[in-house]
C-alpha cells in the first residue's frame, strides 16, 4: 500500500474475505488490506487484472473473473470462495462501470448496462453472501455506494446516480432481513477519490473536485480501505443497515 502511517492489527485474523472489482483501484487497495490484516481473500474482476492482484498477495489471495451483472458468475464466485476457504466471513462489493451520460442524453443500452451493474450485481451479490453466511453463523458485508446517492451532482449521469440510491436501499433491506442470523450490511459512500482513473483527470477537473470537500482535497483509495476493514471487523460488531459517506466533508457542505 501507498500510506507509509498504516500498521495493520490483525483485524482479520483467521477471516475470509471476498472482494469484488479487486483487479485495480479501491478494490485493489481493499484486498491488500485485508491480507496485511490476516484474512484469506478472493479477489474478484471482469478485467482479467484479478490474476495480477492475486499474484501479488500470494498464497492469501486466489483469483476470479466474474461479470457482476450475470447471477451465475456471482453465484460461482462465491462458491469458489466457500470451496477454496470453508467459509466467508465477509464480503466487498466495489465492482462497477462508469457513470455514463446525463438523464435527457443517456440511452436505453447505456442504462442497462449501469443499473445491471451497480444494482442488479449489487442485489444478487448481497443475496449469494447471504447464503454463503448463513452455515457458519453469519458474517459482514459492504457495499460500495457514492455521494452520488445522497445529493445531486450535476456531473453524474442520473442512472449512476440513482442506481447508488438504490444500494443504499438494499444495504438497509437485507439489514433488516438478516442482522437476526448475523449478517451486517452497511454501505460505504466515497466521494472524489484519487483512484488510477480519477487520476487522469485534468488539473482543472481535479482542483475543482478536490475543492467540493470540506477538507478541501480529494481522498485516497487507503482512506476507502480503512472504513470497509473497520466495518468487515468486529470493531464493528454493533454496525448495521448504514450508508457511511466517506467523503470529505462533501455531502456536510451540501446539507
Amino acid at each position: 500500500m501507498t500510506d507509509t502511517t498504516y500498521q495493520p492489527h490483525g483485524l482479520l485474523d483467521g477471516k475470509v474475505a471476498l472482494i469484488t472489482g479487486a483487479g485495480q483501484g479501491i478494490g485493489k487497495v481493499i484486498a491488500r488490506m485485508f491480507v496485511a490484516e490476516g484474512a484469506k481473500v478472493l479477489v474478484s474482476d471482469f478485467s482479467g487484472q484479478q490474476d495480477e492482484t492475486a499474484a501479488e498477495l500470494g498464497e492469501a489471495a486466489i483469483a476470479c473473473h466474474a461479470d457482476v451483472s450475470v447471477e451465475a458468475n456471482i453465484e460461482a464466485m462465491f462458491t469458489r470462495a466457500v470451496d477454496a476457504y470453508g467459509r466467508l466471513d465477509a464480503s466487498i462489493h466495489v465492482a462497477g462501470n462508469s457513470g455514463g451520460r446525463w438523464g435527457d442524453e443517456i440511452s436505453e443500452e447505456e442504462f442497462d448496462s449501469i443499473t445491471q451493474v451497480h444494482l442488479k450485481g449489487m442485489m444478487f451479490c448481497c443475496k449469494h453472501a447471504v447464503r454463503a453466511m448463513l452455515p457458519t453463523g453469519g458474517g459482514a458485508i459492504v457495499n460500495f455506494s457514492s455521494t452520488a446517492s445522497i445529493n445531486y451532482d450535476p456531473l453524474i449521469s442520473f442512472a449512476y446516480s440513482s442506481a447508488k440510491a438504490g444500494i443504499n436501499s438494499l444495504t438497509k433491506s437485507f439489514a433488516g432481513r438478516h442482522g437476526a442470523h448475523g449478517i451486517r450490511v452497511n454501505a460505504i459512500a466515497p466521494g472524489f477519490t484519487l483512484s488510477e482513473k480519477n487520476q487522469a483527470v485534468s488539473e482543472e477537473i481535479m482542483a475543482s473536485l478536490s475543492s467540493r470537500a470540506a477538507l478541501n482535497r480529494a481522498g485516497q483509495p487507503e482512506e476507502q480501505a480503512k472504513v470497509a476493514l473497520f466495518l468487515a471487523s468486529d470493531l464493528a460488531s454493533f454496525v448495521t443497515g448504514v450508508t457511511i459517506p466517506v467523503d470529505g466533508g462533501w455531502t456536510a457542505k451540501l446539507a
